[in-house]
Formats: structure tokens, sequence, C-alpha cells
């Protein structure tokens, strides 16, 4: 079998962006200008409803959703045990405490059966994240918020068109945080998108990340005339990464579809093999945005994770960890609040176990039977 070059992750990148940004660069405005609120305006359509806001990153979306929310010193944020270090780090920037909660197996997604077993009197939210682009079981979450008080942060930087229950993830918690990474479904180079449902919180979050002054450039009425509400971060997107998200807004379709279709295809090249688990979602009522494919080795095949890897990657087929460790095990956390492992043991199975392999727009169908083929004859040689 002839060896491929098959990356992980790949921006789709056309001409269509490359265009845009030069129409950018040769206007007047470069940032805080009518780009970034077109993007804006075109992300809230593809989502089917809510207010959104361009920012410069999915960490500033979750930094910004707690600002607004006054959430800070005192306080407690329930998070994901499993997940990307910049879930729990916007809780520790607002001088709040992340409280930890380990994940279910299947999906690994936060277990919301031990949910309320964690909050506390000083508990103000719950940020959880749509693990890999598997909805999370929102109705069992909402009801918990719902009936303790609690904001709901959902961390949706894998799930650009995940659905549950019919609605996009994003508009079912308080806020909704979206990265635009490169690996990410769609890219803007780097930057992110802060949605909610409520007009009042987008038009102080958007004031918010423009150091909190009143008026934008276009508002104001005398060039350098304005005054600042609150303070404020530097949190703007630029115009040049709005128009690159903006073309690549108009693809999603397709490359969900791609996602879709090359997952389902991995997923039953795989599904013969003895001693692995694949992620996937449990929920008829939840559509996965199918972000990558993240194999389970089971125990003893675990121990073999890194030889797998290595050959796995020397016959072309690219692969990542998600997540490299349970953020409470990470030297800061770790250091900070101490750790217990047997509180995490669905979040280590998944991050001490598994490979996340690549299922994006860039691929072939061709290519996730070559990537489960490959997998097949690593591990016979293995054994």
């Amino acid at each position: 079998m002839t060896t491929r070059n098959l990356p992980f992750g790949k921006p789709w990148i056309g001409d269509e962006e490359k265009n845009a940004v030069l129409e950018v660069l040769a206007g007047d405005v470069l940032t805080h200008g009518p780009q970034s609120k077109a993007f804006e305006e075109e992300f809230a359509e593809y989502m089917g409803g809510g207010y959104c806001v361009s920012v410069s990153s999915g960490m500033a979306a979750l930094h910004l959703s707690y600002l607004e929310m006054g959430i800070g010193v005192g306080d407690e944020v329930i998070v994901p045990a499993e997940t990307h270090v910049a879930t729990a780090h916007a809780v520790e920037m607002v001088g709040a405490k992340p409280v930890f909660l380990d994940c279910e197996p299947t999906t690994g997604n936060i277990d919301a059966s031990k949910l309320e077993s964690l909050i506390t009197k000083k508990t103000k939210a719950i940020s959880m994240v749509h693990f890999l682009g598997v909805p999370c079981e929102m109705d069992a979450i909402m009801k918990i918020a719902d009936k303790q008080g609690l904001k709901v942060i959902e961390d949706c930087a894998l799930a650009i068109g995940s659905r549950y229950k019919g609605t996009h993830v994003g508009l079912i918690g308080d806020t909704g945080c979206y990265s635009f990474y490169p690996v990410k479904h769609i890219t803007t180079g780097d930057g992110g998108m802060f949605v909610t449902k409520h007009k009042d919180v987008a038009a102080r979050v958007s004031k918010i990340r423009g150091f909190y002054v009143d008026k934008t450039f276009a508002e104001r009425t005398i060039p350098g005339m304005y005054d600042t509400l609150g303070v404020g971060l530097n949190y703007r997107m630029s115009d040049i990464n709005a128009s690159i998200g903006r073309q690549q807004l108009k693809r999603m379709g397709v490359i969900r579809e791609k996602r879709e279709a090359n997952f389902i295809t991995l997923k039953s090249g795989l599904s013969n093999i003895f001693g692995i688990s694949i992620l996937d979602s449990q929920n008829k009522d939840a559509i996965s945005s199918f972000y990558c494919l993240s194999v389970v080795l089971e125990k003893p095949l675990d121990a073999k994770r890194i030889e797998i890897v290595k050959r796995l990657n020397a016959a072309g087929v690219g692969t990542s960890v998600y997540y490299p460790q349970p953020v409470p095990r990470m030297s800061y956390y770790q250091n900070k609040y101490g750790y217990k492992a047997t509180d995490f043991v669905g979040a280590e199975r998944i991050s001490d176990q598994s490979i996340a392999l690549p299922v994006g727009p860039h691929l072939t169908t061709d290519d996730m039977v070559y990537i489960s083929q490959t997998f097949s004859s690593v591990l016979k040689e293995l054994n």
C-alpha cells in the first residue's frame, strides 16, 4: 500500500479568501469595521438565531462570558476535567475557582449525573464543552442550572454545526463560545465568536471587547471623540480575519457533510478491530459536528499507544490527542488545587488511552479506507 500524506488538520483556503483579504487591504478600515459586523450577522443566520460578537479567540469569548456575568473572586465554576486548558484558564482569569467534573466514557462530555454533587453556595456557573463536536445532554444540564439558579457557558470550540434537539449548540445556555483556530471547522487565521440569546448581553460584550468605549469608529460623529463606560479589553477581530471567516462560512454546509461522510466511513472500517472503542454520540436527538474520530485503546492495548502513533505517522496518517492530560492533572492546576486520580477516571482514560484520527474535508472517503486499513495493520504488527 503506497504511503499517503494525510495531515490531521488543514485549512481549506481558496481564491475567495485571498480576494476577500485583498479587498479589505485596499480599503480604509482594517479592524472594527463592516466585515466584522457582516460576519457576526451571517454567523447568527447560520446558527438560526442569537446575537453574535466577533472576538480575537475562543478563549476571549470565554473570558468575556465571565466578565459580563460578574463572576470573580470567591466564586466557583464547574468545568470539565477533559477539555482544552482555555476552558479552565478563563475561570482563573477572573479570579474564580474551577471545580472539575469527570466525563462520560462514551462521549467525553461532562457526566451530568455527577453535576449536582459539586454544587456549593459558591457555585455561580457551569461551563460545559461539546467534546469533539458531540452535544452534551443539555436537557439534564439546563434542568439542574435552572433549579440552582446557575449560568451556563457552552464551550463550542469544536462544535460548529452541532445541534441538540434541533437547536444549534451555543443557543441553549446563557452564552456560546466558538473558536476559528486553523484546524477547526472554519478558520479566520485565528479568532472566535461570542454568542448569546440576549440582545442586551451582546451589546455589552461588544463594548467590553473594544476597551468598553461608548462609540465604535463608525458611530463617532467627530473622529477621535468617545467616552469609556467601564474597564474593557482589546478582544476585537480584525476585518482581515472576518473577511476570511465570511468566505469560510459559505462552505460550512459542505464541510460538515464531508466530515460526517468521512467519520461514518472510518468508523465502519474500524468497527471489527478488537480492543478499541470510538467516542460518538449516544443520543438520537444530538447531531455532531464530526470534528475528528477519537479511538480509545482499551487495556492492555493502551500501553502501545506511542508506538501505534509513531507507526501511523510514518505511514502518513496525521494524528492528535484530545486532550493530552485531564486539566486538573496539569502542573498549574495540580499544584494549586491538588489532584485525586479517582475523581477523574473517565478523563484519564480518554487522555491517556486515545488517538484522534482526521476526518476533515481535505480528505476523501478513500483516505478513510487507507487510515482504517493502516490502523488495523499496525495493530497486527504489534501483536
